[in-house]
């Protein structure tokens, strides 16, 4: 099975980019098959370098009527995926260029759109890959259907539980009491934290509140700055429960703290007061 050349879309990644509007265009009975969407979707990348130049010459007032060639292949392209954001926006630029001569009307469209369309291709580049999805087994399956499966597969799975401690012993003692209902990661080393998320997604942190070089606290602002973990729950493990520093924990924007060593049933009880199952896409 292949698409284009050989190449596939991790579809979660784009069901969470509402400018695309993925979920909405598969239930709409337009779409055809996954691999035909996907399909669309390169055909679109591929031309986007076209159309960032003709909007950057459509801005300077240096643009011929072929330069906006692109343009025109660019909404069928976005009407072919059901994407209405830019459409519009599409449309009038070449109104006011090509119709009405009115250059600089063209000029400060295309100024406006180019870095918002440029964004917007770039998210969607993010999501390309080479490697075949796992729920992808038959090229037949619609888009919609496709969409279901991972739906399923979302509502399915243990929640995730990242436990940071430079304590082995604690974090032992964590994953023993969690593991049977959540599914637990540990890390010793919180300065790697940032390389733990690139491949992971907790729904909830645990984070020792103090630790050699790195404290709990300093890793928040960096928790914090992965636009899916936003409102990810944190909750500190501290044996610091003082007011002063429960209060800078949720100024920092923790969720809760226990206070180690921590009472099993409290533990439980804070994590399943504070996890939720977030929306994947």
């Amino acid at each position: 099975m292949e698409t284009g050349n050989n190449v596939y879309f991790d579809l979660p990644k784009l069901l969470k980019q509402d400018d695309l509007q993925t979920r909405r265009f598969a239930v709409s009975g337009r779409a055809s098959t996954a691999c035909a969407y996907f399909s669309m979707l390169s055909q679109l990348l591929d031309i986007e370098p076209d159309v960032d130049r003709a909007l950057g010459k459509l801005a300077r007032v240096d643009a011929t009527i072929d330069d906006c060639k692109s343009l025109d292949s660019m909404i069928r392209l976005l009407e072919d995926v059901g994407c209405e954001k830019f459409i519009l926006d599409f449309h009038s630029l070449l109104d006011a260029y090509g119709k009405k001569g009115n250059w600089r009307k063209a000029a400060t469209y295309a100024e406006r759109m180019k870095g918002d369309f440029n964004k917007f291709c770039m998210l969607i580049q993010s999501a390309r890959t080479k490697k075949r999805p796992e729920a992808l087994t038959d090229e037949s399956i619609s888009l919609s259907e496709f969409i279901r499966n991972l739906d399923e597969e979302e509502a399915n799975r243990r929640l995730v539980i990242l436990a940071v401690d430079d304590s082995p012993a604690i974090l032992q003692s964590v994953s023993a009491v969690l593991s049977g209902e959540y599914k637990v990661y540990t890390l010793t080393k919180p300065e790697e934290l940032e390389k733990v998320l690139q491949k992971l997604t907790p729904d909830l942190f645990l984070l020792d509140y103090k630790m050699p070089g790195i404290s709990g606290f300093d890793l928040v602002p960096i928790i914090r700055g992965y636009a899916e973990h936003r409102d990810t729950p944190i909750i500190f493990l501290t044996s610091e429960g003082t007011v002063d520093n429960v209060t800078a924990a949720l100024t920092l924007g923790a969720s809760d703290f226990a206070v180690k060593p921590f009472k099993v049933d409290l533990l439980r009880e804070k994590i399943a007061k504070h996890i939720v199952r977030k929306k994947a896409f």
